[in-house]
């Protein structure tokens, strides 16, 4: 038990530490002087110090300061693997197991051929090698040896399925319903020990091993029923084992086995069958069992929240829908191509849903961290390249053309009323391909009817389009926007592009009425100009829009609509002084220059008149 001398000594010592700390506090910038002084003999008898004051005369020796058992060092960190570990640990061992491997089929090879084993023995060799493979990889996994436990899995997996397709295929000792059992009993196998011990290349194996059960156990006749029901089932057994584990590359290797098996099979089998119902049905199958993969919310319950950015899910997601087009298209190309059109239409509409289905299932933090953009971009991207395809598969000419400018109308209305920024740049960008396609691609075979025509039309409902997009940027940006000039910029030269078009026709159908009229003309005769007509035409067209822009530019108070007038009245002086002047003669030059006068000078007055207050005062 302590005594009063050992509580002594505790209480000076602690008395010691105190004043330490106090001197060394008052040596530091900014500290507050001390109240009192801590000698004791400077310091007033009635001011009682702060701190205990004791004669330090003999040296202070702390304690022994004890380790601590809470805070112990951080293990070290395991440096990582470098070309030389990976080799020797790694790569040598696997070309170990196939030096082994070849090795055991040389002997194997030499015994059957001497006849040393029977077909029963040898199919029951390899099995027992298989199974023995498995069981030591699982006593090399459990010491730590994990690649190379690996590696003697997937060699045990690989002779036993070997092993089966042997006992069925060569020497036909088990039947295939009993042979395809048994790859199924193997694959399962393979799924358990990749759960197990945590191992995608495991799960690999399976998903590998599982596909090539049916090329193993092919007898070369056409059973698309119990072909694809199987591969479905693979499909589901494979997004089981991503929900269960992250391994998303599985997905991958499963979509690609499907693409395979079904090619295959149609090109042997299905190119050749009237009937396309199968192929359709189990195409559409497979569609949609990748394309509801981002719906299955068991794939999203990982602690990283990259599901939706990696690059399987990226490739699966892009290639599905269009593997499953292709092949509708390759089987309904020469029977019903115009069905492929409302094809691509549902398609379209499925994918929008679908977005909208992702968008509101995605929660903020999700959001916030990049994948909720992503996933309703991608799936929206797919849905409107479905609408674009859809148009010239049903439409011809300038149809097409028409109908990406209600493609643009309809994707701008959606997303202004789902507010989706994504959906109206996507319109911009059709009505782009629209306007592109009716300069420079479409031939119009315009009829003897002015205005009413099929090209006229065309122009009017892109400028319709135009219109709400004009209408939109101005409500959305106002109208010192940029975006704003450029599409009333594009209006007005569709629009005179537009009605230039119907002067020339008309002036075109002009000398064929001349011939009717005069039957023949002989030679020498002068032939009726019209150019000198339609040259006028033009001005005066140019004229009346240029005053029309300007009229609305001061109606609606838009800078942006009478800098448009302007330039276009100069381009009409331009005009009128270097071509009117020397192409016209006689009336038409005069009317010419007297209508360009006195739009001029109306222009102007309104100006000095200034309506609008726009002297002294920006808009």
């Amino acid at each position: 038990m302590p005594n009063d001398a050992d509580f002594k000594e505790l209480e000076n010592r602690v008395a010691e530490l105190t004043q330490r700390i106090y001197r060394l506090e008052q040596q530091l910038p900014g500290a507050k002087p001390a109240p009192a002084q801590i000698n004791s003999t400077a310091a007033p008898s009635h001011v009682a110090p702060p701190y205990p004051v004791l004669p330090s005369t003999e040296t202070f020796t702390p304690p022994p300061v004890l380790p601590s058992v809470a805070t112990q060092p951080p293990p070290k960190p395991v440096p990582p693997r470098d070309l030389e570990s990976r080799i020797g640990s790694q790569w040598l061992n696997r070309i170990g197991i196939l030096a082994m491997m070849i090795g055991a089929a040389y002997f194997l090879k030499l015994a059957f051929d001497n006849e040393w084993i029977g077909p029963t023995g040898r199919v029951a060799i390899g099995l027992l090698a298989g199974i023995g493979l498995v069981a030591w990889s699982s006593r090399v996994h459990r010491r730590g040896y994990k690649y190379f436990s690996y590696s003697l899995t997937a060699l045990g997996i690989g002779i036993m399925y070997l092993s089966l397709w042997a006992a069925f295929q060569l020497y036909q000792l088990i039947p295939a319903p009993v042979a395809f059992a048994a790859m199924i009993a193997v694959t399962a196998s393979a799924a358990t020990l990749a759960i197990r011990q945590n191992a995608q290349i495991l799960a690999a194996v399976a998903i590998a091993g599982g596909f090539s059960t049916p090329a193993l156990l092919s007898t070369g006749q056409d059973r698309p029923f119990v072909l694809f029901s199987y591969i479905a089932l693979l499909n589901i057994f494979a997004i089981v084992l991503v929900a269960m584990r992250p391994w998303r590359r599985l997905l991958l290797g499963s979509f690609i086995g499907t693409i395979i098996f079904y090619v295959g099979w149609y090109l042997r089998f299905g190119s050749h069958n009237e009937e396309n119902s199968v192929a359709a049905g189990f195409a559409t199958l497979f569609f949609l069992q990748f394309a509801i993969l981002p719906l299955i919310k068991h794939l999203h319950s990982f602690g990283d929240n990259t599901w939706h950015s990696s690059k399987s899910f990226v490739v699966v997601a892009l290639f599905n829908p269009a593997v499953y087009f292709l092949e509708l298209f390759a089987i309904y190309e020469f029977i019903h191509r115009s069905a492929l059109s409302w094809v691509a239409v549902g398609l379209g509409a499925f994918y929008i849903v679908l977005s909208k289905q992702l968008t509101d299932a995605q929660s903020p933090a999700t959001d916030a961290e990049g994948i909720g953009p992503l996933h309703r971009w991608l799936h929206l991207a797919i849905a409107v390249a479905f609408l674009t395809i859809a148009i010239p598969l049903k439409l011809h000419s300038h149809w097409v053309t028409m109908g990406w400018f209600v493609e643009s109308a309809v994707l701008l209305w959606i997303g202004e009323r789902a507010h989706i920024t994504f959906l109206r740049r996507i319109a911009v960008v059709a009505l782009a391909l629209g306007v592109v396609r009716m300069l420079f691609f479409d031939d119009f075979a315009t009829s003897s009817t002015l205005f009413f025509n099929s090209r006229f039309a065309t122009y009017v409902v892109a400028l319709a389009v135009l219109s709400m997009v004009a209408f939109h940027v101005h409500k959305e940006f106002g109208a010192t926007h940029a975006g704003f000039t450029i599409v009333t910029i594009c209006f007005n030269a569709l629009a005179l592009i537009a009605l230039s078009y119907e002067i020339s026709d008309y002036f075109a159908r002009q000398h064929p009425e001349v011939l009717s009229r005069f039957g023949s003309i002989a030679y020498g005769q002068p032939v009726p100009d019209w150019t000198t007509q339609r040259d006028f035409a033009y001005s005066a067209l140019w004229m009346l829009y240029g005053a029309a822009l300007v009229f609305v530019g001061f109606w609606r108070k838009s800078q942006v609509l009478r800098w448009q007038a302007l330039f276009l009245i100069a381009a009409t002086i331009a005009k009128v002084f270097l071509s009117d002047l020397s192409n016209l003669s006689g009336p038409w030059r005069v009317m010419s220059f007297i209508a360009l006068g006195a739009l001029l000078m109306g222009i102007s007055f309104v100006y000095q008149k200034d309506w609008l207050k726009l002297s002294g005062k920006a808009e």
